[in-house]
């Protein structure tokens, strides 16, 4: 049975986003990147939101990459690699390979996914994730930690449930980022 993680950057204060929507202060030094690209690895599935996919589908293509460091390249060749589920209402079509658009998040068909995987799934963008947190599903929380305070924005995890965590590894970067993984305990 697969393990849906939820990973993410986030600011100090918990933030995805900040309060215009930017996220430029939480872009990955070759070190973060290394961390993510490992993490990703392992990952057979990616669930995302419309916002999430739209942000991450610039891996797709090729054009831009020539002139990136190898950890950047090496992700988007992991990234291609996935198979990838897109949750949304208003998109009308997905745009990369090994993509399907679902138009609402199912939770059955969620914990089937996870069932008959051999891999690790992630879910990514703050609804989807949110509404994984709401129905369980979540086994693994995974945060690198940014050194900046936004004051304000789009929250990394679920507003108004407990989740019980367990501490499984931590570590840093040389940049002063943190890193963190948890197991989920019931939601609350």
């Amino acid at each position: 049975m697969g393990t849906l993680v939820y990973a993410a950057n986030a600011s100090l204060d918990g933030y995805l986003e900040d309060e215009e929507g930017r996220f430029d202060w939480s872009e990955p030094d070759e070190a973060v990147h290394a961390f993510w690209n490992g993490h990703e690895e392992r990952v057979g599935t990616s669930l995302y939101g419309r916002r999430m996919y739209e942000t991450m589908r610039v891996w797709e293509t090729h054009d831009w990459l020539a002139d990136e460091p190898q950890v950047v390249r090496d992700y988007a060749g992991i990234w291609r690699d996935a198979d990838k589920v897109v949750y949304s209402t208003t998109l009308e079509r997905v745009t990369t390979a090994r993509t399907r658009l679902e138009r609402r998040f199912d939770p059955d068909a969620v914990r089937a996914l996870k069932q008959g995987s051999s891999r690790e799934l992630s879910v990514g963008g703050a609804t989807i994730a949110a509404e994984a947190f709401r129905h369980g599903l979540v086994d693994e929380c995974v945060l690198v930690l940014c050194p900046v305070v936004v004051g304000g924005g789009k929250p990394a995890l679920p507003r108004g449930l407990r989740l019980d965590l367990e501490l499984l590894d931590e570590g840093r970067f040389a940049n002063g980022w943190v890193h963190l993984r948890y197991r989920v305990g019931n939601a609350r």
